[in-house]
């Protein structure tokens, strides 16, 4: 449905199709990439874990390796987890416009969990992989704990279900 000025209202708008990862260490450390982008509303809450959206036709878990690789370079991984469920979140009204042309109300994502078996080094987020524009202006890893309050608030309902489901992944040298 339309609104007055011809432009699709932001409740019928769809969701993009996209795929998370995080990214464990073997410490039990999750990757978490500081954000430059459009979906940013303030700068208190600028890190996250790597997604990215879908291509059509694209099979999720082959997306999900493809942008972790586009974003950080990264293929030394293995897989553990992968979440059951989709999950979905709205952007801000004020953001809509902005992020995705204004194509998209939010994101639809699947989400997987894996090993990081690869040495620091090969994190490059200032020369991703295939040439791919750097989404990140810094890393660090993190106690999956501190995750939700590193997430801007509008994702942290899917980060706290993320953290949730992939909570028994990182070992007790971890959480200690």
């Amino acid at each position: 449905m339309q609104g007055i000025d011809g432009m699709t209202r932001y409740d019928d708008l769809p969701y993009r199709t996209c795929v998370g990862m995080m990214l464990i260490n073997e410490r039990g450390l999750v990757f978490v990439g500081r954000r430059a982008g459009v979906e940013q509303v303030d700068d208190q809450y600028v890190w996250q874990m790597p997604q990215g959206g879908v291509d059509p036709g694209e099979d999720t878990w082959l997306a999900a390796k493809r942008e972790l690789y586009e974003e950080t370079s990264v293929r030394s991984i293995r897989k553990l987890a992968e979440m059951p469920d989709w999950l979905t979140y709205d952007i801000p009204r004020v953001v809509a416009g902005r992020a995705w042309k204004g194509r998209y109300r939010g994101q639809r994502q699947k989400w997987y969990a894996v090993r990081f078996i690869g040495d620091d080094d090969e994190i490059n987020i200032a020369n991703p992989g295939d040439g791919h524009k750097p989404e990140f202006t810094a890393w660090r890893w993190e106690p999956m704990q501190n995750l939700t309050g590193l997430i801007i608030p509008f994702k942290r309902p899917v980060y706290e279900r993320v953290v949730k489901e992939f909570g028994s992944l990182v070992g007790a040298q971890a959480r200690t």
